[in-house]
């Protein structure tokens, strides 16, 4: 691992802060590393509030939007909500369609199949709308990209709204109205939505037309912030703010799909860490294993005993996912060891059998291995689908972007993407791939890094200090975990190897003298020998609590020891 220090403001400014907040020194430093410099800043970062969030109108097309949707409900229009099939996609589907209901009945909602359809606005999807009498597609997390699509739906008379947060290309779709704020001429003040956020911005603004409030609104934060957590977008400013309230909504007043499936696990809080390993998972787990459309159906659901039968089907695709996901991360792996080039920078690998539905799960896991641009491949009726996964401060998207000629399409982000190509162009592009990323990639960014936000002594650590590290949840990009790097560290002799194989490590720590704290660090088992020296040792954590016996103590999560 490559550990890298934050750079350490000036004293000055440290001192300043420290004294204007009334924190500690290590408060402060923490503070100005997330862009905090004042008072204000300070308490809008410790006590979000909702008039915070922007102004809907101030994203372009927005009053386009809001007069074409009232015009559909007054002429008593057919009004399809359609949305990808990943968990950013089907929460946005039901946030929307939900509010829609609420006032005006002919609403219906469409998850386009990852199979037969692919992602995206799809040709099938508008013939569906065609053959219903639709004459209004709302697309949510999707259609920035979807020319040739939206210029067949306006053939048949079909008007479509994009709600959109990925990058458009050089050419716009024809539609009546394109909600993305990372349109180069939206003067939209926050660019890090989510699909469902975006979603959020037009029923905020179609709620101001009705005279419903923001406040009246929160009910639906749940699924913003479900969204937020699963596209892993950067929980800051305007998400901040969405991912906080809808926390509250989740942990106090979990909509009936939420409790169906929470019932089925012991967790009485749920961070945003918890949002992303046990509802997410299981929303995704429809539109992998079978359709996105059983998410969408459970999201909605007001009946508990329908939402657990729904919930129990969702639960039954999971187990299956996991099972899938374990098989072909196995052969993945197999094939990059039998396969791998001394000197790849990238991992590229195929096989025609693999579900299309956990090959983005399998291309993190093998990017948690092998630590490079990775790319895993599958058949796709007549073409192949790759998901694509990146390592940290390397732009994938781009990188695609430079071998676009080779590709039939492609869309995501920074650090995952999608695409498809012709099976004759695989062995071309995984070339052309691999010189990409040869030729632009830093080969410090293929060494995974740990980055430190301060150095800390263990006797700065304290309860108060756990108390307000606390307040700076939610946690995500942008606003992680504080890291503390600690030196000089002995053990008390309590080290010892804990879990399956001994793979973890479970000792207690201290540092001239200080008194001891507990620490545990997953997958360091190996590093017991550095731990039982007598030799000193530096470690990397972050501060945690552990609850035994009704009894809560500090407890330090090692991230690395050397």
């Amino acid at each position: 691992m490559r550990w890298t220090l934050k750079p350490v403001p000036t004293q000055e400014t440290i001192d300043q802060l420290a004294k204007e907040l009334k924190v500690e020194n290590i408060v402060a430093q923490l503070l100005i590393q997330r862009g905090i410099t004042n008072y204000d800043e300070a308490k809008a970062f410790f006590r979000p509030e909702l008039s915070h969030l922007h102004d809907p109108y101030l994203m372009k097309d927005m009053d386009k939007a809001v007069v074409r949707i009232e015009q559909a409900m007054q002429e008593e229009e057919n009004i399809l909500i359609y949305g990808d099939y990943d968990v950013d996609g089907t929460t946005s589907v039901a946030l929307v369609s939900s509010f829609l209901l609420e006032f005006y009945p002919n609403v219906a909602t469409y998850i386009p199949d990852r199979y037969s359809e692919g992602y995206g606005i799809s040709f099938q999807g508008i013939d569906f709308a065609e053959d219903n009498d639709i004459s209004l597609i709302i697309a949510l997390d999707c259609g920035v990209k979807a020319v040739e699509k939206v210029q067949y739906a306006k053939e048949k008379g079909i008007d479509v709204i994009i709600c959109d947060h990925h990058r458009p290309g050089d050419v716009l779709p024809d539609a009546v109205a394109i909600l993305d704020p990372k349109q180069e001429v939206c003067p939209y003040p926050y660019k890090e939505l989510c699909g469902c956020g975006v979603g959020f911005k037009l029923i905020q603004a179609l709620g101001a037309s009705k005279g419903i409030t923001t406040e009246q609104l929160v009910p639906y934060l749940d699924l913003v912030a479900t969204a937020i957590a699963a596209d892993i977008v950067p929980i800051t400013g305007e998400n901040r703010v969405l991912a906080y309230f809808g926390l509250q909504v989740i942990n106090e007043s979990p909509r009936i799909g939420f409790k169906a499936i929470l019932d089925q696990v012991n967790k009485k809080e749920l961070t945003i860490t918890d949002v992303v390993f046990i509802i997410a998972p299981r929303i995704n787990a429809a539109g992998r294993m079978k359709h996105g459309q059983h998410a969408v159906a459970l999201l909605k659901e007001t009946n508990l005993a329908t939402a657990q039968k729904y919930a129990q089907e969702i639960e039954a695709f999971n187990v299956e996912r996991k099972s899938l996901d374990r098989e072909i991360t196995e052969e993945a792996l197999l094939q990059i060891q039998n396969n791998q080039e001394e000197g790849r920078f990238t991992s590229v690998v195929y096989n025609e059998n693999w579900h299309k539905g956990v090959i983005g799960i399998v291309a993190s896991r093998l990017t948690e291995t092998y630590y490079r641009p990775t790319l895993v491949f599958t058949k796709s009726g007549d073409k192949l689908a790759a998901s694509a996964r990146s390592v940290k401060g390397f732009d994938i998207y781009n990188a695609l972007e430079e071998c676009s000629d080779c590709l039939e399409q492609f869309g995501g982000h920074m650090y995952a993407a999608g695409l498809t190509l012709l099976e004759e162009q695989y062995e071309n592009f995984k070339q052309q791939f691999e010189k990409v990323v040869a030729d632009s990639i830093d080969p410090q960014l293929l060494q995974p890094e740990i980055s430190i936000d301060a150095k800390i002594e263990m006797d700065q650590i304290s309860p108060k200090l756990m108390r307000i590290l606390k307040q700076f949840a939610p946690f995500g990009p942008g606003n992680m975990t504080p890291i503390f790097m600690a030196e000089g560290l002995k053990d008390t002799g309590y080290a010892r190897g804990v879990g399956e194989d001994e793979k973890h490590l479970k000792c207690a720590l201290y540092q001239n003298g200080s008194t001891p704290i507990g620490a545990i660090g997953f997958n360091l088992g190996n590093k017991m020998g550095l731990v039982k020296s007598v030799k000193p040792f530096d470690g990397v954590f972050s501060l945690d609590e552990n609850e035994w016996n009704g009894t809560v103590s500090l407890q330090l999560k090692l991230r690395d020891i050397r």
